[in-house]
């Protein structure tokens, strides 16, 4: 059986065709460059950016995938790239796309769901 590659408020989602793992330094507000051009970053904490993608999903599996990411917070499960090991991490999604494909062999299909989720 496969792993199971994220899960959300721990339900399974369906492995994403397109995953990236993203971190993100937040610097202090009083951060910048000094006359002298020297950067003062000020990093006051790192957060996580995952960016997803499935492809070729029925209506069905795209309206399951975006009901599970609906919540303004969810609890996702993820394979973390910066430590190499599975953690569970508070998140909120970004705008979601979901490019309609007609009907392809009896099927309604999307072309791709694509999002990030954010850590909060």
């Amino acid at each position: 059986m496969a792993e199971i590659m994220i899960t959300v408020d721990g339900v399974p989602v369906p492995c994403p065709s397109t995953y990236t793992f993203g971190l993100q330094d937040i610097s202090a507000a009083d951060s910048g460059r000094t006359d002298d051009t020297v950067m003062h970053k000020n990093r006051v904490g790192q957060k996580r950016t995952l960016s997803l993608q499935w492809n070729g999903k029925t209506w069905a599996e795209t309206a399951q995938i975006l009901q599970a990411f609906n919540p303004e917070y969810i609890s996702v499960r993820y394979p973390d790239m910066l430590s190499g090991q599975y953690e569970t991490r508070t998140f909120y999604v970004g705008d979601r796309t979901a490019p309609v494909k007609w009907w392809y062999v009896g099927k309604q299909m999307v072309e791709s769901i694509s999002f990030n989720v954010i850590e909060r």
